[in-house]
């Protein structure tokens, strides 16, 4: 298997072909994932992040981190007109009642809460917080938050998320000469942030259950 990762990683083609073909990927990919959940992309930005940490441009880490942030903009702002069209329209209410599903209760009465307390920095800080970005943007919607307010807040937190998931690609791609083996870690670290919410609520059942039964 490493043998053949490493043959993958030699038959690379040169790097303004990887630019050509890989940046609009990237984009396409991030903005897929941010409309619906089925593209990990903290881990393409991550990967994205350890290949041009190798690359000899200056300017590959910067052109991954714009791509990114605007890809993840773009997403989002798609994602919550689609949603507000829900409020308003009946050809748009799927989208809402899709974002309803996947936010669980609890977390957003807690992004409700937040809002009300602290207003769009909670919008900030929400794509740093693993399957936090969902229920604040439901909340968003809920309280009838309009799209340039919305807006403002979701280009910072754009930006901060582009940034985070980038240094994971940093420090992985760091830590290696292969950039297939810290492709590899950063994935590996990306997925196990994104599961980090489901593990602990598990974890918490567990420990109640078993309190239960003593």
């Amino acid at each position: 298997m490493r043998t053949l990762l490493g043959e993958l990683v030699q038959s690379v083609p040169p790097e303004s072909t990887q630019q050509t073909v890989g940046l609009p990927s990237l984009f396409l990919l991030v903005v897929i994932g941010s409309l619906v959940p089925v593209v990990p992309t903290g881990a393409v930005v991550s990967s994205a992040a350890v290949v041009a940490f190798h690359h000899t441009s200056p300017f590959a880490l910067l052109l991954v981190f714009a791509v990114s942030s605007l890809a993840a903009f773009l997403g989002d702002v798609g994602l919550y007109w689609l949603g507000r069209r829900g409020t308003t329209s009946p050809s748009g209410s799927r989208w809402l009642a899709r974002l309803r599903a996947r936010a669980a209760p609890e977390r957003l009465a807690r992004a409700q809460d937040g809002l009300r307390e602290h207003g769009v920095l909670v919008l900030v800080l929400s794509r740093l917080v693993p399957a936090g970005r969902i229920p604040v943007m439901l909340a968003c919607l809920l309280s009838a938050m309009p799209l340039r307010r919305f807006v403002r807040g979701d280009i910072a937190a754009c930006l901060a998320w582009a940034a985070a998931y980038q240094l994971i690609g940093l420090l992985s791609g760091s830590l290696f000469g292969e950039p297939w083996q810290g492709v590899v870690l950063a994935v590996a670290l990306t997925l196990l942030i994104a599961a980090a919410p489901a593990i602990r609520r598990r974890l918490g059942r567990g420990g109640r259950d078993g309190g239960a039964r003593l």
